[in-house]
């Protein structure tokens, strides 16, 4: 009877997820359906500040919030707060990153960051390129929201549902959702989820302590008493991770989160820069809830001690399901659900319009030599947004077969996830700033930083001495780029440097400069 009543709900909530998408996909111009690739991939640059504050916020609340943020508190403490830190800091660079990100991409017509580089170098291989090693670093991002929707939908079914079962329908979910209403769905269906993190988690952190521990004067005067290695750097047994690791982390982290594919997908589906910063000022309050699941992991160890290994993931699920009605447990699994769905549809996505814009676009002679790029809709966007729909369900699909039959794949491929994409940070932040950096400074400067990352990782030297690997790799990389760019080859580009650089003149700086110009683009892309 628990099983039914909270798959019930499940089922329930999953079906309202798909018709939020299709009412997205319809409500754009009164039903009309937009058929570009901008439309589909970017939200045509059109979300207002609600929509892109629950897209983005997708990136703090995702399955790690229910299992790997509890899984992290339950085994090791403290460490795990580097997440609170990182998004935070963050969202402070993304005030001054997204609106110039949004700015160049509105000028040139781009859809992600592979067009950004191609753009700026001239060079649409290097776009490829770019396109190819970051779906390397995405991929297990999708395996890893496949297993964490698949383990909730078997837990909250009370096993009922078989995990491979439970990775299949997350896929198929997912797929389906994202093939239909892009980025746009994707914003839709962050409110539902958003309202039910906010409520569940909400209502977890009150009920939890006084359930187990009669309130968390209780519970956390017993964490100082018998836990206190949880509270204190580098943990309980978490092989280093201390001080150095964690500000190095916070570093590279916050870095890298401005410039990761999801993120920027987010900053250009904005309808203006003032969305962006505004988001910017908002989202970190958001990232408050994030000690609930933390918390809860740490509570835990008082009520089911002993999970090990990948059990320690289920800390928080086993506290809900052993306290609570199927009908709420259900719903905390719906919103544990969603929590995968809406990120793993922008991964998707992105990896999808990587490909169709910059691989396949690329190929078919749409974008050649430094001129200008083939449009995001009309005929040329039509073709590349089948091209990324078809490669959003062959990246989905990879990720499911992988999950069942090569799991450790793209398990040992997350270790380098974000520390590899830290390496992108000089070839597009500082070569948007500064026109001297050359295409061969910025590869060399990326080659190296990801031949360290690689080399550190897989031996087992992560942290380095007690620091980040991936920001010793960085400080290589930028060093590598400097002195390439001054000793090496250099090419004259004879563009000016507003087609080179995100220069001053493309940050709008009130809501009515913005719509000015959102006029002015959206009347231009009108016309072609």
């Amino acid at each position: 009877m628990k099983a039914t009543v909270a798959t019930s709900v499940f089922a329930v909530f999953m079906a309202l997820t798909l018709a939020l998408g299709l009412l997205a996909v319809r409500a754009r111009r009164g039903g009309r359906r937009e058929r570009g690739l901008a439309e589909w991939s970017v939200g045509g640059r059109s979300l207002g500040t609600v929509f892109i504050w629950v897209l983005m916020a997708g990136e703090s609340y995702t399955s790690f919030s229910y299992l790997g943020a509890a899984g992290w508190g339950y085994r090791f403490g403290a460490p795990v707060l580097y997440v609170i830190a990182y998004m935070s800091c963050g969202y402070a660079l993304g005030y001054v990153v997204g609106p110039m990100l949004w700015a160049y991409a509105r000028r040139h017509g781009l859809v992600g960051i592979t067009d950004i580089v191609a753009h700026r170098y001239g060079r649409p291989w290097l776009g490829t390129a770019v396109a190819l090693f970051a779906t390397v670093c995405l991929l297990p991002y999708i395996q890893l929201q496949i297993t964490g929707m698949g383990v909730v939908v078997s837990t909250i079914s009370y096993g009922a549902i078989s995990l491979h079962w439970a990775y299949f329908l997350g896929f198929a979910l997912t797929t389906t959702f994202v093939v239909v209403s892009g980025l746009r769905g994707s914003a839709w269906v962050s409110v539902l989820k958003d309202v039910l993190v906010i409520a569940t988690l909400g209502f977890l952190a009150v009920y939890v302590p006084l359930h187990y521990f009669d309130g968390y004067g209780a519970f956390l005067d017993r964490m100082v008493a018998e836990k206190p290695q949880w509270l204190t750097f580098p943990g309980h047994e978490s092989g280093g991770l201390g001080q150095g690791w964690f500000l190095s982390t916070t570093v590279v982290n916050s870095l890298t989160v401005v410039i990761f594919p999801t993120t920027v997908a987010g900053y250009l589906g904005a309808r203006s820069a003032d969305t962006l910063r505004r988001n910017a000022v908002y989202l970190p309050a958001y990232n408050v809830l994030l000690f609930v699941p933390v918390a809860l992991g740490m509570a835990a160890l008082f009520v089911v001690p002993g999970l090990t290994g990948a059990q320690s993931d289920l800390a928080l699920f086993t506290l809900v399901t052993d306290s609570l009605p199927a009908w709420a447990v259900g719903v905390i699994g719906v919103a544990a659900a969603l929590s995968s769905i809406v990120p793993m549809a922008v991964f998707m996505l992105v990896i999808g319009t990587m490909w169709g814009r910059s691989v396949f676009g690329a190929r078919s002679g749409g974008r050649t030599g430094k001129g200008p790029e083939a449009p995001v809709d009309g005929p040329a966007g039509q073709r590349q947004k089948r091209w990324s729909q078809l490669v959003v369900v062959a990246a989905g699909t990879l990720a499911l077969l992988l999950t069942y039959f090569a799991p450790q794949t793209l398990v040992r491929l997350s270790l380098i996830s974000y520390e590899g994409m830290a390496q992108l940070v000089p070839m597009l932040l500082l070569g948007l700033v500064w026109r001297r950096l050359t295409w061969q400074a910025a590869v060399a400067g990326a080659a190296a930083g990801i031949t360290l990352v690689c080399t550190a990782v897989f031996s087992g030297h992560d942290p380095l001495c007690g620091v980040n690997a991936g920001l010793l790799a960085l400080a290589l990389n930028v060093a590598v780029a400097l002195t390439v760019t001054r000793f090496g080859p250099r090419e004259r580009d004879e563009r000016p440097d507003g087609e080179v650089l995100a220069v001053e003149d493309e940050f709008p700086r009130t809501g009515e400069q913005d719509r000015e110009r959102g006029d002015a683009v959206g009347a231009t892309e009108s016309v072609s």
